[in-house]
């Protein structure tokens, strides 16, 4: 008895044996897909802190955007998977190593077609009532590319949610006193972005956290977290990541441009003269079938100008040049090295829109409502009258010459902009905000006296209130 006992006793150590092998193997190899569940089934610290932020300030928001529904909607509905997309990333670095810069490129494919398609939404309904609403949020969105970037995500957050601020002051502009869900719409986004910063502030101070230990991150680990994570949506193979603005300028190259289209501006009247005049059957709106051989191209995403520690931008694409009238406005697009763009017949009704012009210079004559500049450089604008607001965004080397009235040009995240005003237009109220180098030359003795806008300003406390004026001697 004693031989088949000793038998017993080490065919049952090797089982033991055996069996803690294959558990170790297995969780060698099934590793990622406990990803969601994390070490040993608990979920990594940070990502249960994204999940209240999912489950919190995310989900306001959602419930806010329903209220509103229609566009706005819409709209949430893609933040929502945007986030999912994040999460699933941040559930792969808690499991995983960090792999080479381009493997990450491809595993952040998911949250870049978010982010475009976010933007992209907002291009295609320009025309929706909740066009700011849709602006401040696909201005923002970028702010999800954090995980891109080092050593300091949390100030590129920030930058994101400066941009998305510009659009959510007129929101409540125009819904302050009316509608107060608006207001608390507002209120819920902002808020999705000030506690992002403090989630990254706390888990991810000089940038997104891998994992030590584990197997290192592939696209096959992406698809066994998606496949393994409860309640989240694989989201669909997607582009590169967040497009971003080329910040790098020339100043030199610039300088020179300027001045030659200064020279041009400063000829007053006498700049129509070499003006092409377009006659009607050159106009695509009068003419189906000039549109049928040049169909009008959406305007592609724009993005705030992001710091320089930002995602790698990708490539932009060519766009035919426009220039139409869509119903009451007149849409400029993607002119380049055209100096003699010229709009005629203009009505009060109708409003300009300008977009990614590059080194050109376009007329407008008559009386129009308004005109927005927007991602412009080394562009010139003469126009007659405006009734309402002359609008420059992010653009660069902008020249603009009023021959009547205008009440108000408004100059924001812009680097060099110049206006001539006219004796008429003497009384006009110049807005600038986050833009530098600006001037505006004012008519004396039949010529032009340059005067620049402050760009830093002092504030001291009076005792009662906040009093802020210019750092600089203007003069």
């Amino acid at each position: 008895m004693a031989e088949p006992h000793g038998l017993v006793e080490r065919l049952e150590k090797a089982v033991i044996r055996l069996e803690s092998l294959f558990s170790g193997s297995h969780r060698a190899a099934g590793m990622v897909c406990d990803a969601v569940n994390g070490v040993n089934g608990r979920i990594a610290p940070y990502v249960e802190a994204f999940d209240r932020l999912l489950n919190g300030s995310v989900a306001e928001f959602l419930r806010y955007s329903k209220i509103l529904e229609g566009d706005v909607k819409t709209h949430a509905e893609m933040v929502r998977a945007a986030f999912q997309a994040q999460r699933s990333f941040l559930v792969l670095a808690s499991q995983c190593q960090e792999p080479q810069e381009n493997e990450v490129a491809m595993l952040l494919k998911p949250i870049s077609e978010k982010i475009q398609e976010i933007q992209n939404f907002r291009e295609r309904n320009r025309g929706s009532k909740m066009f700011n609403h849709l602006s401040a949020v696909s201005e923002s969105i970028p702010a999800l590319g954090w995980i891109a970037v080092s050593p300091k995500p949390g100030p590129y957050v920030k930058e994101m949610n400066d941009a998305a601020t510009f659009y959510t002051n007129r929101v409540l502009k125009d819904y302050k006193n009316s509608d107060e869900r608006h207001v608390d719409w507002v209120k819920a986004y902002l808020n999705i972005w000030s506690e992002l910063q403090a989630y990254i502030k706390e888990h991810h101070t000089t940038g997104l956290t891998w994992s030590k230990t584990g197997p290192i991150a592939s696209s096959m680990s992406m698809r066994s977290v998606l496949s393994s994570g409860p309640g989240l949506s694989p989201p669909p193979p997607p582009p590169g990541p967040p497009p971003v603005l080329d910040t790098e300028g020339r100043k030199e190259e610039g300088t020179a441009a300027r001045s030659a289209l200064f020279a041009q501006l400063n000829q007053g009247e006498a700049i129509t003269k070499g003006l092409r005049h377009v006659s009607d059957d050159q106009k695509t709106h009068k003419n189906p079938s000039l549109r049928a051989q040049c169909p009008p191209v959406p305007s592609p995403t724009k993005s705030y100008t992001p710091s320089p520690t930002s995602p790698k931008s990708l490539p932009q694409q060519s766009h035919a040049p426009v220039l139409e009238l869509e119903g009451k406005k007149w849409r400029v697009e993607y002119q380049e090295d055209k100096n003699d763009l010229v709009i005629t017949n203009t009505e009060l009704k109708q409003v300009a829109y300008i977009f990614k012009c590059n080194k050109s210079t376009l007329q407008i004559k008559g009386k129009i409502n308004s005109i927005t500049i927007d991602n412009c450089k080394k562009f010139g604008l003469v126009f007659d009258n405006v009734v309402g607001i002359v609008e420059v965004i992010n653009s660069r080397d902008i020249q603009i010459q009023v021959m009547g009235k205008v009440p108000t040009i408004s100059i924001n995240k812009t680097e060099g902009c110049h206006i001539y005003l006219s004796e008429e237009s003497l009384d006009c109220e110049i807005v600038s905000a986050k833009s530098s180098e600006m001037n505006i030359l004012i008519p004396q003795e039949g010529d032009y006296k340059e005067f620049p806008v402050p760009e830093q300003f002092k504030t001291a406390w009076d005792g009662s209130k906040l009093v802020t004026e210019p750092a600089e001697i203007v003069g």
